[in-house]
């Protein structure tokens, strides 16, 4: 459901979603997407991209999302995992997304952790990774698929006032957005080497996202 309505809600938005894949690249069950966060609206970009794609991802996503009304009982439903940092719980999101692998399902993950503090509504490339992804690879032998994404910024970003007005005004500014899917790739050995190779790939596709728009 959360898939479909992202798709609607983006179309509906800005109208000129598009994506592309390297040659050979695809999203098979049982793997781990890792998306660039730039703004709140990208989680819905990247949702309706992979909606596109004919994947039904679970995501992993903070906490405090299932507290919002409506929202949180839509994510609890659909088993979507909620990763409480600073928690002794924290540790259970990787088990629930691990065995969601297992389960054949799709694994999305953020794994900046955050979005940027800037204002402007320039692109920037991934800013560093935390080690999740890695783990979680590692743990479940699932392969990482980069999914770079450019556009949502001229969407929402910047100070509370902003980002609303600019979501107020993008069915009328149609901004462009797309998103590249990157080759998979696997994360054995080092896990700090590990995390910086899927931070690497995932700057290509975001690079190759950012082409695309210009």
């Amino acid at each position: 459901m959360i898939s479909r309505i992202a798709d609607t809600l983006v179309s509906a938005a800005a109208g000129r979603l598009t994506v592309t894949a390297d040659a050979g690249a695809e999203v098979v069950p049982g793997s781990i997407v890792v998306a660039n966060h730039t703004s709140y609206v990208d989680p819905a970009v990247v949702f309706a991209a992979l909606h596109r794609l004919g994947v039904r991802p679970v995501v992993m996503a903070a906490a405090e999302l299932w507290r919002v009304p409506v929202l949180g009982r839509a994510l609890a439903r659909e088993g979507h995992i909620p990763v409480r940092r600073g928690d002794a719980r924290a540790a259970d999101a990787l088990e629930r997304a691990a065995e969601a692998l297992g389960r054949g399902r799709v694994v999305l993950v953020y794994p900046e952790g955050g979005l940027p503090t800037r204002t402007d509504v320039a692109e920037a490339a991934p800013r560093a990774f935390r080690s999740g992804v890695a783990r979680l690879s590692q743990r479940s032998g699932a392969p990482v698929v980069p999914m770079g994404q450019a556009g949502a910024r001229r969407v929402a970003s910047g100070r509370v006032p902003k980002q609303l007005a600019g979501v107020c005004t993008a069915p009328l500014r149609r901004p462009a957005l797309h998103v590249h899917v990157g080759m998979p790739l696997a994360l054995p050995g080092d896990r700090a080497a590990a995390t910086e190779r899927a931070r690497q790939a995932l700057t290509a596709a975001w690079r190759t996202a950012a082409a695309r728009l210009g």
